[in-house]
């Protein structure tokens, strides 16, 4: 339970918050003192065992759910609408949507599946963000958080596909910032390598190729694989006042894996 905090009164709505990052999101904004909060996923009933979860550890909070698919346009716009209608205004939003896709050398992915891998990594943070747009504006106010990942910098075989979707998210947000910041509304997008704790972690470390590539990343990190823990301590940085100007930034939390 929180009883304060730097995000105290603030309203959210996480994207993709029923599991994995987007649910570590939820928490980790509740812990910081949100009152009110959206959670918006696909399925039902795995979103129904989230929101219960969240209301029995922070019970002074207001915690509901949106389900939708973000990728699809009539469903953004009923997910934004349902969560501004019950929060009056939506303050911070975390967009943590995307798909479960393994890394594939180009030459083995089927052109069948090209299009869906582009789709569920960046065209949902773009209907949810131009979803909030008018909400936002018309306060003069808002912090979004777009959640990618390191593939977007750095290229790395088996990503290609994946890589270039992330790096549409960067540039996308980058470009929302720069629209965006004479409305008072703040646009950041965090680029994380591996994040520990995940069912899609743990699917990529079963995998054949990309376990072997992703270990080897994995070496890489000196000061420990990043947890989604982690992450979404930094989400809540980014959406809290001692974040006020910083705007229009792609930031990479990797535990060393990039810094080189």
């Amino acid at each position: 339970m929180s009883t304060g905090g730097v995000l105290a009164g603030l309203t959210a709505l996480v994207t993709g918050g029923t599991a994995g990052i987007g649910g570590a999101c939820a928490e980790a904004l509740l812990a910081a003192g949100v009152a009110a909060l959206v959670v918006n996923g696909r399925n039902r009933e795995r979103g129904e065992q989230g929101v219960a979860d969240l209301r029995s550890r922070f019970p002074d909070a207001t915690v509901l759910l949106a389900v939708g698919d973000m990728t699809v346009p009539g469903d953004a716009e009923a997910v934004m609408a349902q969560a501004v209608g019950a929060l009056a205004r939506v303050d911070v939003l975390v967009n943590a949507t995307g798909g479960d896709d393994l890394p594939a050398l180009l030459h083995e992915t089927p052109l069948s599946e090209i299009p869906g891998i582009a789709q569920r990594c960046l065209v949902g943070h773009m209907l949810s963000c131009r979803a909030a747009l008018p909400h936002m504006r018309a306060r003069k106010a808002g912090a979004i958080i777009n959640i990618a990942s390191d593939a977007a910098k750095i290229p790395t075989p088996g990503e290609s596909v994946i890589g270039a979707a992330m790096a549409g998210i960067v540039m996308f947000t980058r470009g929302l910032a720069l629209e965006a910041k004479h409305d008072g509304i703040r646009a950041n997008v965090l680029t994380p390598s591996l994040i520990s704790g995940t069912a899609h972690f743990d699917r990529i470390m079963a995998d054949p190729f990309a376990g072997k590539l992703l270990r080897r990343a994995a070496q890489k990190a000196a000061l420990g694989v990043v947890s989604k823990q982690e992450l979404a301590n930094l989400a809540v940085f980014l959406a809290s006042p001692a974040a006020a100007k910083i705007t229009g930034q792609a930031i990479s939390m990797t535990g060393g894996i990039s810094a080189q």
